[in-house]
């Protein structure tokens, strides 16, 4: 009898501990996609920022691009820093390539696993498709149009932010309940 009583205690306490994983799991799960979504937002800030230099050092600095790439990375830190310093690195090593090729592999190899979506990284992609190569008003436009979309896309993040952290904190911890 006494046995029997031991297996039934050990069984509800393994449900018990059980049930517990599953809610702490799921609720850290909510609180890990809300720091990611403030963790996109301020990527794509300092991103701002970051071409808001580049276009300081193209424009008024009259650097080529190497030199601004170089500048700005060491500027900052963080991914988009090793990102602006290894295009720097590639340009200088360049081999016949074109701006955009060491741009657009860039992006894709160094920005795969970051907080940034698809359609993030598209559009950065997209930026430098004109870079080197155009008269410096149109490099400024082109840059110019990429910091307005930038800008849009990070005031409908903001707009949005308070709701959706709070939306998947709630369906975190909701789902393990």
């Amino acid at each position: 009898m006494r046995q029997e009583a031991d297996s039934v205690g050990i069984g509800v306490m393994m449900k018990l501990f059980g049930s517990v994983l599953l809610m702490t799991g799921t609720s850290g799960y909510g609180f890990w996609k809300a720091a990611c979504y403030k963790r996109r937002i301020s990527l794509l800030e300092q991103l701002r920022q970051m071409v808001f230099l580049l276009k300081g050092q193209v424009l008024y600095a009259n650097a080529t691009l190497e030199e601004a790439f170089e500048a700005v990375g060491k500027r900052t830190e963080g991914q988009l820093s090793r990102l602006f310093l290894y295009v720097a690195e590639r340009i200088k090593k360049q081999q016949g390539e074109v701006f955009f090729t060491i741009w657009k592999e860039a992006v894709a190899e160094l920005l795969a696993d970051s907080e940034l979506k698809a359609e993030d990284r598209q559009q950065l992609t997209a930026m430098g498709e004109h870079l080197g190569f155009l008269d410096k008003d149109m490099q400024e436009r082109n840059l110019l149009l990429y910091l307005e979309q930038l800008d849009l896309g990070i005031r409908e993040l903001q707009s949005h932010r308070q709701e959706r952290c709070r939306l998947y904190t709630s369906l975190g911890v909701m789902a393990g309940m």
